[in-house]
């Protein structure tokens, strides 16, 4: 039988509430007796991915940002998910170096930084309706 447990977070898209998420799924995976190296990967990967939706998918507006976590035996699936402006084009996005608001001093790493510290990420889009990033993490290999 596998063993799986899953939660669902929503919060405003206010910079205060990326350590709520970050916090969040740290406490959740704890199920899996994760090493502190994998909460911290884990926690750079949600920050990066909650703070791409107050940057960007809502352009500094406060609106709804939806969490979701899932574990199933020993990996851990995180979605995050605005209702924002969407990415025209994924692949270029998920370049590194890649940003548009330098103005704001962007670094352009986002998702590089959520691949790096997660075994996948998938990011599916539409312009106008929003943006739901997928990542997993294998914990304990």
């Amino acid at each position: 039988m596998e063993n799986t447990n899953e939660m669902e977070l929503i919060f405003d898209s206010s910079p205060v509430n990326e350590g709520l998420a970050r916090v969040t799924v740290a406490a959740f995976c704890t199920q899996l007796n994760p090493t502190l190296e994998e909460v911290a990967d884990l926690k750079t990967a949600v920050s990066e991915a909650v703070t791409n939706c107050i940057i960007h998918a809502y352009e500094g507006k406060v609106c709804k940002i939806r969490l979701t976590c899932r574990l199933a035996e020993k990996a851990l699936w995180v979605d995050v998910e605005d209702q924002g402006v969407g990415i025209s084009d994924i692949r270029q996005a998920m370049e590194p170096l890649f940003t548009t608001k330098p103005e704001k001093d962007r670094s352009g790493m986002g998702f590089t930084f959520m691949e790096a510290f997660m075994d996948e990420v998938k990011v599916e889009s539409q312009v106008g309706k929003g943006t739901i990033v997928h990542m997993k993490k294998v914990i304990g290999r």
